[in-house]
């Protein structure tokens, strides 16, 4: 398996497979249009188009040729300073469970760490993102857009983290602004 950064090509088989991956996936968000795509699939358009994208931190996993997972972590904010948002990650229905998941979190979380960047935000899962190295935003002093969402608002704090606190602000497209 290869893990690279996402090419202008790979934008439709990306958005394929993430509806794909989030078409039965109990915490999917709900399509934009009744029986369309996933929202996940909406919001990766809403990003690509958004000053929160950053290219090198949008990547693909590839095997034998084909794109099978893919990762993104976008521009949010602490307070006044920047960090980011980690999400959506979607990997193909049948190689899911075969570590495609966890070579793309390495892989993003490895060159968010590189970048300089002091933490990543993310609502997910705190049995599958714990794994990483993710905790309850709360403790680290970083609070949730919503608090609301307890545990499952969670952050990675990276070797440029130096106690930022304060309240994480996702990009606009995910909030539908």
């Amino acid at each position: 398996m290869l893990i690279r950064r996402e090419l202008p090509a790979d934008v439709a088989v990306v958005s394929a497979l993430t509806s794909a991956a989030f078409r039965s996936a109990p915490h999917s968000a709900p399509p934009v249009e009744p029986g369309g795509d996933p929202g996940e699939v909406a919001l990766l358009a809403r990003l690509r188009a958004d000053p929160a994208w950053i290219p090198e931190l949008s990547m693909v996993a590839v095997e034998d040729g084909d794109v099978v997972g893919h990762v993104l972590a976008t521009r949010a904010r602490v307070g006044a300073e920047p960090v980011l948002a980690l999400g959506p990650v979607s990997v193909l229905p049948d190689r899911q469970r075969a570590g495609v998941g966890t070579a793309l979190m390495h892989a993003v979380l490895g060159a968010a760490d590189a970048l300089g960047e002091p933490l990543v935000g993310l609502l997910g899962d705190p049995a599958f993102y714990g794994r990483f190295g993710f905790v309850p935003a709360d403790t680290v002093g970083v609070g949730a857009p919503d608090p609301s969402w307890g545990a499952a608002f969670q952050v990675r704090t990276l070797t440029a983290y130096a106690g930022l606190t304060g309240t994480f602000a996702f990009a606009k497209p995910f909030t539908g602004a």
